[in-house]
């Protein structure tokens, strides 16, 4: 069987891969037996060429993912391996990463995962020391090897990781869609060479995300999500109980008349989910992503049934687009296959010229910019002052250094709910702070789950969709997520944040070419 990184390079392919959702307790439980014997089905169909198996999806504690997946690698059945970050801190990845290599998994989806809900006797601490972006940044650097710690000119053996990702492309507002698509490209620089797209019921959004990507020329085969839907689906996306999955007041109606029908809507399912799979074929997707609640026969129905659906794929197209009325897209419509064309919205253009001749955003944002710019950037005027006076501070006594970081946390906590974690990422998230308004610590975009722009766990506003209004106002928002990959280093937690960007110590100097040189120091 060809791997999956071959599979997808080859052209003209399309790749079909079936979703496989661990069960919880042992893999010898009821449960993980039936789990089990649908994995060696679909292993056994020809029509399916990749198994995904996900990592603790909704936030429970299920089967770890390789406990299934390694029965099927021994079997010569290429497999994605789903990572989250919400249970594992980094150096917990870097060792699951080793452990998957050694057992022959290769094609890893890195995902920051689902905010984790009630469990053992109570609600899990969720971790998110890094996110998606920091993961896949990871094992890229395990692919180029790793510094041997203990012997400094030395690298570790090299892995083979074949890295993908995920987009939320199906957002409601232009302040969720845009980071999305540059936290995207993120992860294309970062090393994920796939993506796989969240399940959604709008065309136009599918034929969106495949002209984004050819847009800005990266390097990522695009697999679209295709869900078999049923009533009891509909009603739970329709509550937000999986983040970042909507259906729509009008395919929910279509969800509730069809599932009150004898065969439950079976058959308006299949071919629901048999017709999108033909249009994303279309579309130019490189291969398709199944998932639901399904017996390994249905996979190769839905595939099959697409074949005799591919010659109307066009016309199939204007059937699946359950948009809201207000829903943004980057690029104008085509009026005559009702998808997208290439030509960016113009009203989305003169939005951006409004922005910046309007500037709506907070006075305390305001200031903040300028006091970087005068201060603490690395060619701010007085820069060098700053990290003279910190470097006095260095040898001043303790009673000295704490006084100086109780005025520093005097002026941040109210203006910005500091946290003192010591590596501020302030001014790379337009003054908006991940440690204390962000439930998942996102330092290098959103996650997938904010709901019409609200934080899934919180329900105030996404940082990133606030960074962005506040960065658009000044023409900036395009480059938001272009810096290096933010990765934390909590041994500046609880020291000074102003001291360690003037001595070079955060991760901003860290990442400086500048510092490298050692102009920082």
């Amino acid at each position: 069987m060809a791997s999956l990184r071959d599979a997808l390079a080859r052209p003209g392919s399309f790749v079909i891969v079936a979703e496989l959702v661990t069960s919880r307790g042992p893999i010898t439980s009821e449960g993980g037996a039936r789990v089990l014997e649908l994995a060696r089905d679909l292993a056994a169909d020809p029509r399916i060429d990749v198994l995904s198996i996900t990592d603790n999806p909704g936030g429970h504690a299920m089967l770890s993912p390789d406990a299934l997946g390694t029965d099927l690698v021994s079997r010569g059945q290429e497999v994605i391996i789903h990572l989250a970050c919400k249970d594992w801190n980094r150096n917990a990845l870097e060792s699951r990463g080793w452990q998957l290599s050694s057992a022959g998994f290769h094609n890893v989806l890195a995902l920051s995962g689902d905010y984790p809900v009630m469990g053992h006797r109570g609600l899990a601490a969720p971790v998110f020391d890094i996110d998606s972006v920091g993961l896949i940044s990871l094992f890229s650097e395990m692919n180029a090897g790793l510094p041997d710690l203990r012997r400094p000119d030395s690298r570790l053996q090299r892995t083979d990781f074949f890295l993908g990702g995920v987009v939320t492309n199906h957002k409601r507002y232009e302040r969720e869609v845009m980071p999305q698509y540059f936290k995207l490209r993120k992860k294309a620089r970062a090393g994920a060479r796939f993506v796989i797209s969240q399940a959604g019921w709008n065309t136009r959004k599918d034929d969106e995300l495949l002209r984004w990507i050819r847009r800005e020329g990266l390097e990522l085969r695009a697999i679209a999500n295709v869900y078999l839907l049923s009533r009891t689906a509909a009603r739970a996306f329709r509550r937000g109980i999986i983040p970042g999955i909507v259906v729509t007041d009008e395919l929910l109606a279509l969800a509730e008349r069809h599932g009150s029908s004898p065969d439950q809507g079976r058959a308006f399912f299949v071919d629901l989910a048999s017709k999108h799979l033909a249009v994303v074929r279309g579309l130019g997707y490189d291969g398709v992503y199944l998932g639901g609640h399904m017996p390994a026969e249905t996979f190769g129905e839905i595939v099959d049934r697409a074949e005799s659906f591919a010659d109307d794929w066009r016309e199939l197209a204007r059937e699946i687009q359950f948009a809201r009325t207000d829903e943004f897209h980057l690029f104008e419509r085509d009026h005559e296959t009702g998808l997208s064309s290439d030509v960016v919205d113009p009203a989305y253009l003169a939005s951006k010229r409004q922005r910046r001749t309007d500037l709506r955003v907070p006075v305390k944002y305001r200031f903040s910019r300028r006091l970087h710019d005068a201060v603490f950037a690395r060619d701010a005027p007085l820069f060098a002052t700053g990290r003279g006076l910190y470097r006095r501070l260095e040898r001043a006594p303790r009673p000295v250094r704490r006084a100086a970081h109780a005025v520093e946390q005097a002026a941040k906590v109210p203006l910005f709910a500091c946290r003192d974690c010591g590596d501020c990422s302030l001014p790379e998230i337009a003054y908006v702070c991940p440690e204390s308004q962000c439930a998942k610590n996102q330092r290098n975009g959103p996650c997938g789950g904010t709901r019409d722009g609200l934080c899934e766990v919180y329900d105030t506003e996404c940082i990133w969709s606030e960074a962005y209004e506040r960065l658009k106002a000044y023409g900036e928002e395009e480059s938001m997520l272009d810096g290096p990959v933010v990765v934390k280093d909590n041994a500046l937690q609880g020291t000074s944040a102003w001291a360690n960007t003037f001595l070079a110590r955060d991760h901003l100097a860290r990442d400086s070419p500048e510092t490298e040189s050692g102009t920082a120091s």
